[in-house]
């Protein structure tokens, strides 16, 4: 009984730059298990040739004119979970790379690639399995690891203290404008200094601009 070959990988390829695909188009016919599928210049395009050809993996550049790969990625795994996304892009911040795998893609690459790694990323992404350039796996942990900007646990009245500090009203001015007792403006205060990790209301307005922590 003679065992029929395993159907090569069907590849898309979306990039705004022709030579860029040409390239990869030019890559993917030197390897026997893959085989293009098809091109887009756009993401609008991508979610259109996506539904009509249904590849099975999408080499999806992260920044193009009309929409970016992130949002083509998202629209292409809701409507067509199958078909799997790794990003290919010159970008290697790291909070591009979170927005990209919250999109859903699967893996996440540089353009500087090497043949060898790239075909590994597609064969890895058919199977179902995930891979980032060791570039965008550092840039990844940096950003996760990253501490949260200041003031996001404010409360809202706490925001409003603040606010009125910025507008250098002292406890007693800030108590009459929100009609509370100049104690609780303190308690205020001191949440606020706290939680900005500062020693001093001047610190405290200082750190307030410098991060936009309240809207003007």
């Amino acid at each position: 009984m003679t065992i029929s070959p395993s159907k090569p990988i069907r590849v898309m390829l979306v990039d705004d730059h022709l030579m860029v695909r040409r390239g990869l188009a030019t890559f993917l016919k030197v390897f026997d298990d893959l085989e293009l599928a098809g091109e887009a210049e756009s993401g609008k395009a991508a979610i259109q040739l996506c539904g009509e050809i249904l590849p099975d993996v999408i080499l999806m550049d992260m920044s193009m004119p009309d929409m970016d790969g992130s949002a083509a990625t998202r629209i292409i795994r809701k409507q067509f979970p199958q078909v799997q996304v790794i990003a290919l892009t010159s970008f290697k911040e790291g909070k591009l790379i979170k927005i990209a795998l919250e999109a859903g893609a699967i893996g996440y690459l540089l353009k500087d690639v090497s043949a060898d790694e790239l075909v590994r990323s597609i064969r890895s992404a058919h199977a179902g399995r995930a891979t980032l350039s060791p570039e965008a796996a550092q840039a990844l942990v940096e950003e996760t690891n990253q501490p949260p900007a200041p003031g996001l646990d404010l409360t809202e009245r706490e925001r409003e203290v603040l606010k009125l500090m910025i507008e250098g009203l002292n406890n007693t001015q800030i108590a009459g404008r929100l009609t509370v007792s100049p104690s609780t403006v303190k308690s205020h205060v001191s949440n606020i200094l706290s939680k900005l990790g500062v020693a001093s209301r001047t610190e405290a307005v200082t750190m307030a601009l410098r991060n936009r922590i309240v809207s003007s």
